[in-house]
C-alpha cells in the first residue's frame, strides 16, 4: 500500500520535488564559485544562507499542497473507498511525502560536499556541510508537518485558522488605536521563532563555511 502511495505522490510532487533537487545542489555552488577573502567569503555566505530556510519552506509548503490537491479534488471520495482506515491512510501519504522531501535534501548534501571540495577555504575558516544539511533537513520536516497538516484539514478547521489569525489582527489594531502598548507581533516572534519555538530551526545564520 505504501509503494502505491509513494508512487501516486511522485505523479503529484514530481516536478517540485525535480525543482527543489536543483535548487538544493545549486545553492552552495552559487555560495563558493569564487576566490574570496575570510570576511568577503563569509559575508556571501551568510547571504546565500538565507535562501536555504525560504527554500525548506517553500519544498515543505508545496510538496503538502501537492499531496491533498487531488483529495480535495475528489472530494475525499476516493480515499473514503479504500479499505484502510482514515488515520493509516493519511500516515501513510504523511511519510510518502517525506520520502519524497529526501531527494532535495540529499541534493544539497551533495552539492555542499561538492562546492567544499572545489572552492579555496582560506586558513581558519572550516565547512560544515553536514551540518546544513541537517539543519535544512529539520526545516524541511518542520514545514512539511504544518502545512500537511493544514491542507489536509476541512474548510471548517481552515476557517479557525483564519479566524485565530484575523482576531489576532484585530485585537492589535484595536489596541494601537486605543494607544495601549500592546505588541502581539513581538509576542509571536518571542514564542515561535525564537527558541524552544517550533519554528526557531528557520532562524539564525545558515553558514557552510564559518570560523
Amino acid at each position: 500500500m505504501f509503494r502505491v502511495m509513494l508512487q501516486a505522490q511522485w505523479k503529484w510532487c514530481r516536478l517540485v520535488i525535480a525543482a527543489g533537487v536543483c535548487a538544493g545542489a545549486t545553492l552552495p555552488l552559487l555560495a563558493l564559485h569564487e576566490v574570496l577573502s575570510p570576511a568577503e567569503l563569509l559575508a556571501r555566505v551568510r547571504g546565500w544562507g538565507t535562501v536555504y530556510p525560504v527554500l525548506a519552506a517553500a519544498m515543505g509548503l508545496l510538496t503538502a499542497i501537492s499531496a491533498w490537491a487531488p483529495d480535495h479534488r475528489g472530494r475525499h471520495v476516493h480515499a473514503l473507498t479504500l479499505p484502510i482506515p482514515r488515520r493509516r491512510y493519511v500516515l501513510l501519504k504523511y511519510l510518502a511525502g517525506l520520502v519524497l522531501l529526501a531527494a532535495p535534501i540529499l541534493a544539497v548534501l551533495v552539492g555542499a560536499f561538492v562546492a567544499t571540495a572545489l572552492a579555496t577555504i582560506p586558513d581558519g575558516l572550516h565547512s560544515y556541510p553536514v551540518a546544513l544539511t541537517i539543519r535544512f533537513a529539520l526545516a524541511v520536516a518542520v514545514a512539511y508537518s504544518i502545512f500537511f497538516a493544514i491542507s489536509g484539514a476541512t474548510a471548517r478547521t481552515a476557517g479557525y485558522i483564519i479566524g485565530v489569525l484575523s482576531a489576532a489582527v484585530a485585537v492589535q489594531v484595536i489596541a494601537n488605536a486605543a494607544g495601549i502598548p500592546l505588541r502581539l507581533d513581538i509576542l509571536v516572534e518571542l514564542a515561535v521563532f525564537q527558541w524552544p519555538g517550533p519554528l526557531a530551526i528557520f532562524t539564525g545564520h545558515w553558514m557552510l563555511i564559518d570560523v
